[in-house]
């Protein structure tokens, strides 16, 4: 499969990039007894205005991400980590949004965008090429996969954003919790998916759902109102307050633990995150 990935791929055009604006850094990660440290930096959006929500292939050493053009519209960007060759996948007169990576490994799905406000989940083969449409009934925030034919969706409402479980081959959509945040995981050696929990503005949580049950478990509090978490492969969440990262490790952390990155001064204002499958690689959102 991996050959057909790699063949989907190089359909891309190259694109170049732009110097200037918020960016996306690439770190090598490291976890030793439970200590990260954070290495050899590279700067591989380097591009004025947004570019945001890095997601990982599974697969191919690539990382996907957002990133709007000169007149502010936003396309599904492509970075190969191993050549150091960014890609532009997407090229349309909408905007598209939180590209995921599907369950077959094909495709990945994101948020599109419509000039009459509609927000709809649609999917690209990873060589690009035409968008189908998944949901058009719900206006999506972001998303996660739970199967190949299942999703928990944040779902955008007049009265109060909601956390949906959606199945795409019954069309059963369930609402789970009311005023989730934007990043929704799944733990890694479980099947189980993690959420924010923002419906106490004085303390947010991490919480877990359990596709199976349909039943919500508090994992840990948040560090301060931070709504950006990704999981590591061996089971630790990583957080920031917006210049430092922690990490804490369910069932075993008592508190979130500092790391050290003292000697990374780009980490400012530090927002979304992601860490590949293998665990050595940690994409992080910051501000100039």
């Amino acid at each position: 499969m991996t050959r057909i990935l790699t063949i989907l791929y190089l359909l891309l055009p190259f694109t170049g990039l732009a110097q200037g604006g918020s960016e996306i850094y690439l770190f090598d990660i490291n976890s030793r007894n439970g200590k990260f440290t954070l290495s050899n930096p590279v700067n591989i959006t380097n591009h004025k205005g947004y570019d945001n929500q890095p997601s990982f292939h599974p697969v191919l050493p690539i990382v996907y991400y957002a990133s709007a053009n000169d007149s502010g519209r936003t396309d599904i960007m492509s970075y190969d980590y191993v050549k150091g060759i960014s890609r532009q996948i997407t090229n349309t007169s909408e905007r598209e949004y939180s590209p995921t990576i599907t369950p077959n490994e094909y495709y990945f799905s994101c948020i599109i965008q419509r000039d009459n406000g509609k927000q709809d989940l649609g999917q690209y083969l990873i060589g690009g090429g035409r968008a189908t449409v998944l949901i058009n009934n719900l206006k999506v925030g972001y998303h996660t996969w739970i199967d190949a034919s299942s999703l928990l969706l944040f779902v955008l409402a007049d009265s109060t954003n909601n956390l949906h479980y959606y199945n795409l081959s019954t069309k059963e959509n369930t609402i789970i919790a009311p005023k989730p945040g934007r990043s929704l995981h799944k733990i890694p050696s479980q099947q189980a998916f993690s959420f924010i929990d923002k419906s106490n503005p004085e303390q947010w949580v991490i919480n877990q759902f359990d596709p199976a049950t349909k039943a919500v478990s508090k994992i840990v509090n948040t560090v301060g109102k931070s709504e950006d978490i990704c999981w590591t492969a061996n089971g630790y969440i990583l957080t920031s307050d917006g210049e430092k990262l922690y990490a804490y490790k369910p069932q075993s952390s008592k508190v979130w633990q500092v790391i050290d990155t003292k000697e990374l001064p780009m980490l400012t204002k530090i927002t979304r995150m992601a860490v590949n499958k293998d665990n050595n690689k940690l994409a992080l959102v910051v501000s100039e």
